[in-house]
């Protein structure tokens, strides 16, 4: 986490390299062509339950069809990581490719076969039901990226689905996709969305009442969208040779594994462990909560991805459950860590048969280690959001009291943290300047308050930290502005009318979270959320 200005990717590609027509841009030759992952013979796309020996299915998407329109784009994927001219979003070739019904010839379709534990059993056989990969692209930095469809129809693993997203799904995943990019958070990228009049039937809650919502299509990017599931699959069903197979590609994927050939598979694990630690850290410092943390949810590549029931809290609560799907609070708040944590004890057990007994004596130690340092993180990261320096030594007493007098009083999450940074030490015991920042109103009405704000003078001055410094460094810390599930469901509502004003609003705000918007201030973003706010329910059905 980190100033916004520092977590977008710089462009390094000449403006007349850029591409202006999707004629003139074409997917880089497949990697797992090239290494020759096993490939379904089948090419017929039928819903095969029990697909067995491979790792991908050739797929062609099913193209939207009726009054295709585009909703959004970014314009930082475009440019800066998929070298197109930003005019190229106004031509219809562009926005058939985003709607399926442009497959390049450079194209390779394909839908990945992975299983996975869902809210702690093991699923088998799930694998890409909505989504196919187009290709890989190459970008002018020389980093690879793998480009999908997410909601193009049937695949061999839809399980009795139809392949199709909706719009609200979409909206939710392309804004938070590039939100938590602009948060400095490891993520998969949004490139584009749209959304057409072709019917699709949803049955929102799970509650018997099914409706009639509009299909839509996000392209997403990430380095690759391999997940914990990938591997799970092929330990599950006894196919060593392909496990082999696939694991030695992921370790092809990361340049800095090479040089532990001895102990490539080891690495590998160490590394998937300190990013999926390291992440999981990272967004619950911002106050998100991911709502469906199942293995085939999380990345080998330590990004953030598939953005389903996901919320940022608004009030403080260790349980806040974003997922109405979640009736046991598996993926609260509070319990993020934890199931990351389980999640990758079932990655090692899927990567166990790779490795030799001492390796795996090791395996077990990093595991053991990784969820207490994982705890020292969340200490550190919430030291940071006060304005300190990164300390792994740092004495999590002014931490844990922050923690309890927000979970006490229900303070707002990022507001709070933020308010904290607009007044200065002395001013936290002046009632009438509080008064002015409803976020610590809220939080000065503990009786604890005081004694918060006496320890966190305290450790300043046992820090050598002055007022100046910690307000700079706490607002390059603390956004602004988080995707609130009531703002998204407004933009939602607006696009639902073929309005797309309030999606690219929103995406333009969260670009920028550390910078005040005039605008979103007369909208209300950084006010107190709504009355209403409470009764947005996010489940599984997208």
């Amino acid at each position: 986490m980190g100033d916004s200005k520092s977590t977008h990717t710089e462009a390094q590609v000449e403006p007349s390299d850029l591409k202006r027509s999707m004629s003139d841009w074409k997917f880089s030759p497949s990697s797992i062509l090239a290494n020759n992952l096993p490939i379904d013979s089948e090419i017929e796309t039928y819903i095969r339950p029990n697909v067995k020996g491979v790792i991908y299915s050739r797929v062609q998407p099913s193209p939207l069809e009726k009054d295709v329109k585009l909703v959004a784009f970014s314009r930082d994927v475009l440019v800066n990581i998929l070298n197109m001219h930003p005019s190229i979003v106004e031509t219809d070739e562009f926005v058939q490719w985003v709607a399926g019904s442009n497959v390049l010839d450079s194209s390779t379709p394909l839908a990945h076969r992975y299983g996975g534990h869902q809210f702690g059993s093991w699923a088998a056989q799930l694998g890409d039901g909505r989504a196919l990969s187009l290709g890989e692209y190459v970008s002018h930095d020389g980093k690879s990226w793998d480009i999908q469809l997410k909601g193009s129809g049937l695949t061999p693993y839809s399980r009795g689905g139809d392949g199709r997203a909706v719009l609200r799904s979409s909206v939710r995943e392309f804004l938070c996709s590039e939100a938590m990019h602009a948060l400095g958070i490891p993520t998969t990228r949004a490139a584009a969305l749209v959304v057409s009049r072709d019917p699709v039937i949803r049955d929102k809650f799970y509650d018997g009442r099914p409706e009639i919502e509009r299909a839509a299509i996000v392209m997403r990017i990430a380095p690759s969208f391999l997940r914990f599931g990938s591997l799970e699959i092929l330990t599950w069903s006894g196919e060593l040779c392909q496990l082999h197979k696939l694991v030695d590609y992921i370790v092809k994927l990361r340049p800095e594994i090479a040089e532990y050939e001895d102990q490539k598979y080891l690495a590998l694990l160490e590394q998937v462990i300190d990013e999926s630690i390291n992440l999981v850290v990272a967004w619950s410092s911002v106050g998100f909560t991911h709502g469906v943390l199942n293995t085939d949810n999380m990345s080998m590549f330590g990004v953030t991805m598939d953005y389903g029931p996901f919320g940022f809290m608004d009030k403080f609560d260790r349980n806040y459950i974003p997922n109405t799907s979640d009736s046991t609070g598996r993926y609260a708040f509070s319990e993020q860590l934890a199931v990351v944590h389980w999640n990758l004890v079932k990655l090692v057990v899927a990567v166990k048969p790779l490795l030799s007994e001492p390796e795996q004596k090791k395996a077990e130690i990093l595991l053991r280690n990784a969820m207490a340092a994982g705890e020292v993180q969340f200490v550190m990261a919430f030291h940071e959001k006060l304005g300190f320096k990164r300390n792994p030594d740092v004495n999590p007493q002014l931490s844990r009291l922050l923690i309890e007098v927000m979970d006490d009083t229900g303070s707002d999450f990022t507001m709070t943290f933020r308010q904290l940074a607009f007044i200065t030490i002395d001013e936290m015991s002046d009632s009438k300047v509080l008064e002015k920042h409803w976020a610590l109103v809220i939080l000065s009405k503990h009786e604890r308050f005081k004694e918060f704000v006496s320890l966190y003078k305290q450790y300043m001055i046992e820090e050598g930290l002055t007022d100046e410094e910690r307000r700079t460094n706490m607002l390059a810390k603390n956004p602004q502005y988080v995707l609130r599930n009531w703002m998204v469901q407004q933009a939602i509502k607006q696009a639902e009318k073929d309005d797309f004003s309030g999606v690219n609003f929103l995406l333009e705000v969260l670009n920028s979270p550390f910078t005040i918007n005039e605008k979103a201030e007369e909208m209300g973003f950084s006010n107190p959320p709504p009355v209403w706010a409470d009764r947005v329910l996010v489940s599984c059905s997208s």
